[in-house]
């Protein structure tokens, strides 16, 4: 490779994977929202939590009233860890001095000065602004007007239509979301012999080992890419195709746990940096029509599943690899749970994959394009227009489709496809509530 092509990869890895404080990467994921908890974790009454989030030192809490906040870890006083702080009189207070605040940042109270402070109104905590939608609280945390939020129906839908889980990965962010908007991945890494798996996952997946190298194209939209895999049948006259997308920009729309329930699901995901080398995965399984297969769901992730790193499989373990699982009964020999599976081949490339090793193939054209995407959503930012998926106003996106549907060999996919996106198909049935 050419050493100017190498310096230009080498430039453009560091602005999609450094996302601190001041780095263009970072700016641009923070004039999204982003899930930053799931409600279930900040229960009312509970603690205060020290979290993370691209690589910001913060403080969750709810105050009495319920409401949730979002605090930088510092008290504005003398620098004392607010993470231990007390709830009480309508904030956070701070166990060093005893100020309060509220969960916009406001000082309430500076107990120890005259009058309870009189300059206190000139005193603000750092406090990003919240909203609670979908079983998680997210944060903007971008300078200016924050821009609507996206109601995806992954996330305004009743509790009864979709389950919310989060998973703590040890990598990189970008690659973690990749993972996610490789098709061809899917016939490989999550194979597995499927007469011997009675869950609905069975249902699902063997779509996934009809064709191993299925027709790939990409199309851009206004919320990022929409992925169309073809993957042509034995018989020779039709096809399964996979409609999947990526969310600018560490998002994605695909088909998980709720696909074997046909068509009016999707799985949205989330990759949020803690810092640049580790990262939550959020997964929002939805299905508007028929209820999700919770059983499954829960038992595939309660042995697997951990709050934070290290999960049960971990490279110290060498994820736990079974040689004998894996002469018939998967793949990989890693067990069915599909994000156990990803985690292992994202952390596998390394805390911060190097982009000037790999040799992109044409099966990779999702993310060749999502990576330019990125880039230019850091162009546009930087030149003052809002980056692509932005809105404004009440937004529901349901022209982000997912499908897995068979059709004719020679269907027109695209035109399907936005045939799909007008008919709403996350439309939900009354029944399920």
């Amino acid at each position: 490779m050419a050493d100017d092509r190498t310096l230009e990869i080498a430039r453009n890895r560091d602005l999609l994977t450094q996302t601190g404080p001041g780095t263009p990467g970072g700016d641009l994921l923070r004039r999204y929202w982003q899930p930053v908890a799931l409600s279930q974790d900040l229960p009312p009454g509970g603690p205060p939590q020290a979290v993370k989030v691209m690589s910001e030192d913060l403080v969750l809490f709810r105050d009495e009233k319920g409401r949730p906040g979002l605090l930088g870890m510092k008290c504005a006083h003398r620098c004392a860890d607010l993470s231990y702080g007390r709830l009480e009189d309508g904030g956070l207070r701070c166990i060093y001095h005893g100020w309060l605040y509220d969960v916009n940042g406001k000082c309430l109270e500076q107990p120890a000065e005259p009058n309870g402070g009189a300059a206190r109104d000139k005193i603000r905590q750092l406090a990003y602004p919240l909203k609670e939608i979908g079983g998680a609280i997210w944060a903007y945390m971008g300078s200016g007007e924050a821009p609507a939020f996206p109601l995806y129906a992954a996330l305004t839908a009743p509790d009864a239509y979709r389950y919310a889980i989060r998973w703590p990965s040890a990598c990189n962010y970008l690659q973690g979301n990749e993972g996610n908007i490789d098709p061809v991945h899917t016939s490989y890494l999550h194979r597995f012999d499927l007469k011997s798996d009675p869950s609905a996952l069975r249902n699902s997946v063997g779509v996934f080992q009809v064709n191993t190298a299925p027709k790939l194209s990409v199309q851009p939209t206004r919320f990022g890419l929409r992925i169309f895999t073809e993957r042509r049948l034995p018989e020779g006259d039709k096809q399964i195709l996979r409609v999947t997308n990526f969310v600018m920009p560490n998002a994605c729309a695909i088909g998980g746990y709720e696909n074997g329930l046909g068509r009016g699901g999707c799985t949205m995901g989330w990759h949020v940096p803690i810092d640049d080398i580790s990262h939550y995965r959020y997964e929002f399984i939805f299905h508007s029509k028929k209820p999700l297969p919770r059983k499954d769901i829960h038992d595939g992730a309660e042995s697997e599943w951990s709050k934070e790193l290290p999960l049960r499989r971990n490279p110290a373990n060498r994820y736990l690899q079974d040689r004998e699982e894996q002469k018939g009964a998967t793949f990989l020999g890693l067990g069915r749970q599909f994000t156990i599976h990803d985690i292992f081949a994202t952390e596998s490339q390394g805390p911060i994959l190097d982009h000037t090793k790999e040799n992109l193939a044409t099966c990779d054209v999702a993310i060749a394009r999502a990576r330019r995407m990125i880039l230019e959503g850091i162009a546009d930012m930087q030149q003052g227009k809002d980056p692509r998926g932005i809105v404004r106003t009440d937004d529901d996106f349901r022209d982000i489709v997912v499908l897995t549907e068979p059709l004719p060999a020679d269907a027109d996919v695209e035109a399907f496809t936005e045939q799909m996106a007008k008919a709403n198909i996350y439309a939900l049935d009354p029944a399920l509530t």
